[in-house]
């Protein structure tokens, strides 16, 4: 019985299917089947039942299961433990990136550059999607790290994270938009943007979720007439006339630059944050510990430094 044996097997009964499991080996299919057919054959016992059109155990496959997996695990457990000592790491890490969250503020493609040019070793995988699916995802251990966006104070159980970036969010209108008068005018009530076209992130985002919430307290029924992923695309909708973006407030010269005006949204104040965010056990493998480690490092500012979770934040 040979390690990529129970590998393979493992990873068909996961994908239910031999083309799928030996693309994600990256292997070729007729040899997954063979090396577990060789299995079945040295067990004595079918593990797969191949007759439906997904691949199931048979009854002995989903005893043995359980064992394949402990196997395994033991295994790269005895690599990383060898690995830690001689200070090299391996393994895959995955990064879920809410949208719009890299700028030149939060540099998190140089971060990760630099993290693999120390470490050719470890595999990193990176994606973006709303930050609620973010949060789903790390709770259930389909993700080690998320740049999410936030919506309430704490996070929810079994999640850590710390703010990263947190600014007011501000209205973005084209010159000569109604908002900007009288002339000279900087801030607005979030009364003012009652029955105005509004250009905004989706719903399950952490701006969205905040802005939302700002709206129902105030009793306001919003009226979104565009939204998008790309806060820049949002910015290009402004110019052109079509309603109030709502955006965390720009850096320096970067409405002038596109030809935009911002206000200040008062009464109430909400804000933009962006956390860092991992699951209160920490991630599973080295890793994916140290690349948090060095995102917290590069990340983190004592101006935005707000740790929520339990346990010790250094404790990861």
């Amino acid at each position: 019985m040979e390690h990529r044996q129970l590998q393979y097997f493992v990873a068909v009964v996961e994908e239910a299917n031999f083309t799928r499991a030996a693309a994600r080996l990256r292997l070729a299919q007729p040899g997954v089947s063979a090396q577990i057919r060789r299995l079945e054959k040295e067990l004595g016992q079918p593990l797969l039942d191949r007759s439906g059109r997904s691949v199931t155990t048979t009854e002995v496959g989903e005893a043995v299961l359980p064992y394949a997996r402990a196997a395994l695990a033991a295994a790269e457990a005895v690599r990383q433990t060898v690995d830690e000592f001689t200070g090299m790491l391996r393994g895959h890490v995955t990064i879920g990136l809410v949208s719009g969250a890299a700028t030149n503020e939060l540099d998190v493609a140089s971060v990760i550059a630099d993290f693999h040019d120390d470490h050719r070793e470890v595999e990193i995988a990176l994606g973006e999607t709303t930050s609620e699916q973010m949060l789903a995802a790390l709770q259930c251990g389909e993700l080690d790290i998320a740049l999410i966006g936030l919506t309430d104070e704490d996070p929810p159980p079994g999640i850590c994270w710390q703010v990263v970036i947190d600014v007011p969010l501000v209205a973005v209108v084209a010159p000569g938009d109604p908002l900007l008068r009288p002339a000279g005018r900087r801030s607005i009530p979030l009364e003012a943007l009652r029955d105005r076209p509004l250009i905004s992130l989706p719903r399950g985002t952490g701006l969205r979720g905040v802005l939302d919430r700002a709206f129902a307290e105030a009793g306001i029924e919003p009226r979104f007439a565009f939204e998008a992923a790309s806060p820049a695309l949002l910015a290009q909708l402004a110019v052109r006339g079509l309603g109030v973006a709502v955006l965390p407030a720009l850096p320096p010269g970067t409405a002038e630059s596109l030809s935009l005006r911002t206000l200040d949204i008062t009464d109430p104040r909400p804000r933009a944050r962006i956390a860092l965010a991992w699951r209160a056990d920490g991630p599973s493998g080295p890793a994916a510990r140290a690349l948090l480690d060095r995102l917290r490092k590069a990340l983190v500012t004592p101006e935005t430094d707000s740790y929520r979770g339990g346990g010790d934040p250094r404790a990861v």
